[in-house]
């Protein structure tokens, strides 16, 4: 089978769905590989690497049309310009990366008239068989480490504590909220960097953890009931808790220095779990580093890739943060295609297994056909499933 890799066409994004020291992996799969000229370059892996371990170099069209397994960090749905890509396939191609399979696009219409397989990479169930699988815990990782950063360059502060001869300087406070993968390496980092962190999660059994590396569990007095899916992400709750969540949390905040926001929850809009009266409540020169700026944020004044300063207290939205660090982030997202392809591909042939819980999660589309009927819904093809077809 030939697997093609070309430069993401997404804005900003230097991430490469394929790193070369993983084509050796795919070699031994029957998998041939074809990388567009400069596909890795932005990500510091360059046409060399990719010829010394095997892949044949093509220019866009010929590394499209020739594929029979196309992989990328975003597309489908994910990007407004990843439809001209669908366009570019073969017909009965299998698309396998992050394809944003929770609203409506173009893409998908695509794909279906190309008879494609479509698998969602973020549909990857967090179990323990799938995690060398899981990109979003792998991207998620590199937020979290990159979020303190963030923090730590624009906070006018310094995070460590200090005995200098002219005095001591005290250590910054963090607060994070969501103690997911994201939020567990920003207390880890920001802990290594010298700060006070505290943190709170609505899942009470993530406490151990968030003390195991050294930060403070933060506990308010709510009932939060079944607050975990099966598959360990935070459910959605109800505006009541939420709005309750908000009052307790607004003295934490205000002795806050930094605050990192983790909060997310698969397919839908993030929970605003930071009001204006919140951050007016905060002290001037804070910040506030919002890692659910995508997803319509978890601060109420948070803009997506934009900076507010509302009385003093800085808000930032950045986007596409692992692709801040692209080699890293490519060579955790090539990993985690790679496990994912030895599901369906043996000796060069793919095989559709419906009864592997993992295929069953992320296989979007069939032949072009809809496989799940809420996501179906969701992606505005709920009158096209596989069992109505």
């Amino acid at each position: 089978m030939n697997l093609s890799v070309v430069k993401e066409s997404g804005a900003a994004e230097a991430r490469v769905a394929l790193v070369p020291a993983h084509i050796p992996a795919l070699a031994k799969m029957g998998i041939e590989v074809t990388v567009e000229r400069g596909a890795g370059l932005a990500a510091g892996f360059t046409d060399a690497e990719y010829e010394e371990k095997g892949a044949r170099l093509a220019d866009r069209s010929d590394a499209l049309s020739s594929a029979e397994i196309f992989v990328a960090v975003q597309s489908g749905a994910a990007i407004d310009s990843s439809a001209a890509d669908i366009d570019g396939l073969s017909e009965g191609a299998t698309v396998v990366a992050q394809i944003a399979p929770y609203s409506a696009h173009a893409s998908f219409e695509a794909m279906a008239g190309k008879k494609l397989n479509a698998f969602s990479l973020e549909r990857i169930p967090r179990i323990t068989r799938a995690q060398s699988m899981d990109v979003l815990s792998s991207q998620a990782n590199l937020a979290g480490y990159q979020a303190v950063l963030i923090g730590a360059e624009r906070l006018n502060k310094m995070f460590p504590m200090m005995m200098t001869a002219a005095g001591t300087i005290v250590p910054a406070k963090v607060f994070v909220v969501g103690v997911g993968v994201a939020g567990l390496q920003a207390i880890a980092t920001a802990r290594r960097l010298g700060a006070v962190v505290s943190a709170y999660d609505i899942r009470p059994a993530v406490k151990e953890q968030v003390e195991s590396l050294g930060a403070k569990f933060v506990e308010l007095d709510l009932s939060t009931g079944d607050s975990e899916t099966s598959g360990g992400y935070a459910k959605e709750m109800d505006e009541e808790f939420y709005r309750k969540q908000r009052e307790m949390m607004t003295s934490v905040l205000a002795e806050s220095d930094v605050v990192i926001t983790t909060a997310a929850i698969p397919g839908k809009k993030a929970p605003t779990l930071v009001t204006t009266e919140m951050v007016e409540a905060m002290a001037p020169g804070s910040l506030i580093v919002d890692l659910a700026a995508e997803r319509g944020g978890n601060c109420e004044l948070t803009s997506a890739g934009k900076e507010i300063d509302h009385q003093g207290v800085l808000i930032l939205g950045p986007v596409n943060v692992p692709s801040r660090v692209a080699h890293h982030a490519s060579q955790l997202f090539s990993k985690n295609v790679v496990t994912f392809l030895e599901t369906i591909v043996t000796d060069g042939t793919m095989t559709i297994d419906h009864e592997d819980e993992v295929i069953a999660a992320t296989l979007v589309l069939e032949a072009g056909v809809p496989q799940d009927p809420e996501v179906a819904a969701m992606i505005g093809m709920e009158n096209r499933t596989a069992k109505e077809s």
